[in-house]
């Protein structure tokens, strides 16, 4: 099998045709202008969907790299786990940033954010929060681009869930079970992580997550930040195997 590269550019699927897979856009602009690739250099490709290629440069013409696949790689540097971080909306756009940026390199399928009692509605930025996953994706070597999902209330996201799912709502008022515990004991690739917003979750929206299926558990003795949490909670899933 034809090994990849360390030099990572995304296409998605409808960029490829047969054999040969485009890259335009700003991706090109990047693999042409900053890295000063030329024909019959060897490259990384990954489409975002848990493919990736292994490929060389055939020709370019027009902007468009025009790639030859050398070698084919499923879900490269993936974990089993499909894992969906609901999260609370933060107030500073650079702790969301971070939050999507770490959660993407250690492994998270999926985004929502979420409107909560505690949350303060603000202006979606889920474009915004598209390019900091695909950049953390191409840098830490993924092939699996995380959805960000629109702002979702509290009790929608609740019911997105099927019953084998292991769904989960970290809580600092209780010490047991650990969070990682019920994550190795499980049967299922389906995951469920439910973080609060700064001030956390009101005791009614935790009784609606036990309702919905949701076990409260614990990430530790001490009081976590929202993205400290939705990092450690996201690590303490790929880390137990799944």
């Amino acid at each position: 099998m034809i090994p990849v590269t360390m030099d990572y550019f995304y296409a998605p699927p409808e960029k490829r045709q047969g054999a040969t897979i485009l890259i335009d856009g700003e991706e090109f602009s990047h693999l042409s202008h900053v890295l000063r690739k030329a024909p019959g250099n060897r490259l990384t490709v990954v489409d975002g969907c848990g493919m990736a290629y292994a490929v060389t440069i055939r020709e370019i013409v027009h902007h468009t790299a025009y790639c030859e696949i050398a070698g084919t790689h499923p879900r490269l540097h993936e974990s089993e786990a499909d894992i969906t971080l609901g999260v609370g909306i933060l107030k500073h756009s650079a702790q969301i940033d971070l939050l999507v940026e770490k959660t993407t390199e250690l492994g998270v399928t999926r985004i929502v954010p979420l409107l909560t009692s505690r949350t303060i509605p603000r202006h979606a930025r889920e474009e915004r929060w598209r390019k900091v996953a695909l950049a953390a994706m191409k840098q830490c070597g993924r092939c699996v681009l995380p959805a960000i999902l629109p702002i979702t209330g509290f009790a929608d996201f609740l019911q997105m869930f099927s019953p084998t799912t292991i769904k989960c709502i970290p809580h600092e008022k209780i010490s047991r079970p650990v969070l990682a515990e019920v994550i190795a004991a499980g049967t299922s690739k389906e995951i469920a992580l439910a973080i609060g917003p700064e001030g956390g979750f009101t005791e009614e929206e935790v009784a609606a997550a036990v309702l919905a299926g949701f076990q409260v558990v614990s990430l530790g003795p001490r009081r976590l930040r929202t993205e400290t949490a939705a990092i450690g909670a996201v690590w303490a899933v790929t880390e137990w195997g799944k």
